[in-house]
């Protein structure tokens, strides 16, 4: 390891986050909820030393010309910081998972079998810049009985740190351990090694940030991962789209919060609507300060970028999108099919048997039908607080609530059965 936190220092914070998991682990749905909603008012109580820690950060960014929509991720605000709150109370409002029955019954021989969800014990969270993600994580891993090490960037330190030293003291005063949420300093690089390394200590990882970190932390740690994945998602009018309907949920998915990972980023026209709707949402795109990186049909329109290969491929996070004119249906599942990253994908439509092979044909962790792609969010979905939109396909796909934060044993009850 090289200087400032070492391996060792990592390992011993994942002993420490065993141990409060074991308290975690039995604690009751009560026993958490009051260590939420305490974490929750401790965090508005709060506000001005979190939002000074959080200027550090934001200025330092912008002064090491940090592009303006990572800045916007980083940046917390009062209203985000409610928002954080809110969502540690909504996760509080939700069921408890620990114990849940998934199945279970009588067998032929008389045992009786269940299968009932348990938490994973330590999670460990690396993710870029947005501190709260830190809330988020600490909330949606406390309620499923999970004790969790949270390293995020160092961009976001100073941010982070307050956090934690506030969710923290939140939890110990309701008797539960400090350690159910710990931070993992950013000092040095090789933190996020200790903790891909620190398989027997950690027993699951969630990546959560660019393409860069998650392909890095999948590729190369030895605890197991779940996989979250970036968004090029895709908004497609299909010939039977009510174009009002469309341009309005073109718009929300792209300019509603554009550094968001269920952002729209690419735009996809039946042929037969190029004529009427182009132009609408050309000017419309535009006048919300949108750059169009258009395909021929597209960039005959004034201020249209003529689109390269790679633009399709693009989660641009920004105030960018990707367009093409497309024959029909098929090819604008091709398209879809070429380009998506699998993770939220529109189809806007009256033609419901179009609707239903869209469903049908894309393979995303969601699919939407006449909805903005910016619905894929724990929060929207019922969820509470998500810790992040996974786009494999074991375990858990799609936004993270609470079950997808548990495993699951199996208990069987004899009657002095032998075999």
């Amino acid at each position: 390891m090289s200087t400032g936190t070492t391996e060792h220092d990592v390992l011993g914070l994942a002993v420490r986050a065993r141990e409060a998991a074991r308290v975690l682990a039995i604690a009751t749905r009560a026993e958490k909820d009051a260590a939420l909603e305490a974490m929750a008012a401790a965090l508005l109580a709060q506000a001005p030393m979190l939002l000074a820690a959080n200027a550090e950060d934001v200025a330092r960014a912008e002064e090491g010309g940090t592009p303006p929509n990572v800045v916007d991720r980083l940046r917390l605000t009062d209203d985000r910081l409610a928002a954080m709150a809110q969502g540690l109370r909504d996760v509080a409002g939700l069921p408890d998972p620990v114990g849940e029955l998934v199945r279970g019954g009588t067998l032929a021989n008389g045992l009786e079998l269940r299968q009932v969800r348990v938490p994973f014990g330590v999670v460990g969270m690396i993710y870029e810049a947005r501190p709260n993600v830190t809330a988020d994580a600490a909330g949606i891993c406390l309620k499923s009985g999970n004790a969790v090490l949270l390293r995020g960037s160092s961009s976001a330190a100073a941010s982070n740190a307050a956090v934690v030293e506030v969710l923290r003291a939140a939890a110990a005063s309701t008797g539960l351990p400090a350690d159910v949420v710990q931070l993992v300093p950013s000092d040095s690089r090789d933190t996020v090694k200790a903790l891909m390394r620190a398989r027997g200590h950690v027993d699951v990882l969630i990546p959560r940030g660019g393409a860069g970190l998650i392909r890095s932390v999948v590729e190369e740690s030895t605890v197991p991962v779940i996989e979250t994945g970036v968004g090029n998602c895709h908004v497609y009018v299909d010939r039977a789209a009510d174009l009002d309907r469309a341009l309005a949920i073109v718009l929300n998915a792209k300019t509603h919060r554009t550094s968001v990972c269920n952002a729209a980023e690419s735009l996809l026209v039946h042929a037969d609507l190029a004529a009427t709707f182009l132009p609408r949402v050309v000017v419309a795109l535009q006048e919300a300060g949108v750059t169009i990186h258009g395909d021929e049909a597209f960039a005959a329109h004034d201020g249209v970028v003529p689109a390269t290969e790679d633009d399709f491929a693009t989660e641009y996070l920004s105030l960018d999108i990707s367009a093409a004119v497309v024959p029909d249906l098929d090819a604008a599942l091709a398209h879809v099919r070429r380009y998506s990253s699998g993770h939220s994908d529109a189809i806007v439509t009256e033609d419901q048997r179009a609707a239903r092979r869209f469903v049908a044909e894309v393979d995303s962790a969601a699919v939407l039908v006449n909805a903005s792609t910016r619905f894929t969010d724990g929060g929207e979905f019922g969820f509470g607080a998500e810790i992040g939109i996974s786009t494999q396909k074991l375990h858990a796909r799609g936004p993270m609530g609470l079950p997808e934060m548990t495993s699951t044993k199996y208990v069987v009850t004899g009657d002095g059965h032998v075999r």
